[in-house]
């Protein structure tokens, strides 16, 4: 190797870079590549996203549908199959949202909701906000107790 071999990083140099408002000479002086006159000339344009020259824009040509329920009550889900696993992993047999916030399923806010997915087999006590129908039938019939908690 010698100093005629060096060559640079491949991605460290840059070409074609538009060096803008530098005299008539570079080709790029003058109205710098901003046309003659109006708002797009001007230092400080910008242009509201969505703009289409005063053409009626996308997202008002689009018809609105559906609504946002103000009243809708979101519950974090946790499956019976989840809490077999716990159940036989960690040896817990009393679930409340203690629990569920140490082994990093729900945050401190959320509220929970047990669902039936899965087989249920560990004798379990579940303290949760609501509870499916299918889930609340397994845990009794595996002989464990369900507590509904105030939201």
């Amino acid at each position: 190797m010698n100093l005629s071999n060096l060559k640079p990083a491949k991605g460290s140099i840059k070409r074609n870079v538009k060096r803008l408002g530098r005299g008539e000479g570079s080709a790029r002086g003058g109205t710098s590549t901003r046309g003659h006159k109006g708002a797009q000339s001007r230092s400080g344009y910008h242009s509201k996203s969505g703009f289409e020259g005063g053409q009626m824009p996308l997202q008002r040509r689009i018809p609105k549908f559906g609504f946002k329920n103000i009243n809708r009550i979101e519950y974090t889900g946790i499956n019976l199959d989840t809490i077999q696993v716990l159940a036989g992993k960690f040896d817990i047999t009393d679930f409340n949202h203690e629990t569920f916030i140490e082994k990093g399923l729900v945050s401190k806010k959320d509220l929970v909701k047990i669902l039936g997915r899965g087989k249920l087999n560990a004798k379990v006590t579940i303290q949760a906000h609501a509870f499916s129908a299918s889930a609340k039938s397994a845990i009794e019939a595996a002989g464990g107790t369900v507590e509904i908690i105030a939201k």
